[in-house]
C-alpha cells in the first residue's frame, strides 16, 4: 500500500486471504517517496514467489501502475477514497494505463474483490485453492437462496 493510512481498506484484502489460506506479504511502499524501494521490492517479487500484486493507493495512484511496469505478474490496483474527489482521481489514474501495461482495477476501496480476484488467478494453478474458491462460491449462492424477506 502507499501509505500507512490505507490499511484500514486494505486489511480487508488481508482478511480475504488468509481466511483462504493464501501466504502474502504486506509492505508500504510509495511509488514517489520510496522509489528505490519500490523497484527492488517488485522487480524481486517473482523470486521471492509472489504471484500476483494487489497495490492499494490514493491520489496519484501511480503504486499499482509502477508494479506493473517493473513486472510481468499480475497487479490489481485498489483505488483509495480521497479527500478532494472521493477517490475518483484514484480510480482514473488506474484505469487509463498505456497499451502493453496492463492493471487490474477494482471499485474504490475494493480491497476484498481485488483479493478475490487474486485469489481466482491463483487458483487457475493451484487445486486446491479451486476448491476452496468453490465451495466459497457456492456458500455464497445458500446465503442468497435461504435469505427470508
Amino acid at each position: 500500500m502507499g501509505s500507512v493510512s490505507d490499511y484500514d481498506v486494505m486489511s480487508g484484502a488481508e482478511q480475504v486471504l488468509s481466511d483462504f489460506g493464501v501466504e502474502f506479504e504486506k509492505r508500504v511502499i510509495s511509488a514517489h517517496r520510496t522509489p528505490d524501494l519500490m523497484y527492488e521490492y517488485t522487480k524481486g517479487a517473482k523470486d521471492r514467489g509472489v504471484g500476483v500484486i494487489i497495490a492499494g493507493a490514493g491520489g496519484a495512484a501511480h503504486l499499482a501502475g509502477v508494479a506493473a511496469g517493473l513486472t510481468t505478474l499480475p497487479v490489481i490496483a485498489v483505488p483509495m477514497q480521497t479527500k478532494a474527489l472521493g477517490g475518483l482521481d484514484s480510480l482514473l489514474s488506474m484505469v487509463q494505463m498505456p497499451t502493453g501495461i496492463p492493471v487490474a482495477t477494482v471499485a474504490i476501496g475494493g480491497a476484498k474483490n481485488a483479493a478475490l480476484l487474486a485469489v481466482e488467478i491463483l487458483a487457475l494453478s493451484d487445486p486446491g485453492l479451486s476448491e476452496k474458491l468453490d465451495k466459497y462460491r457456492q456458500e455464497q449462492a445458500e446465503k442468497v437462496l435461504n435469505s427470508k424477506i
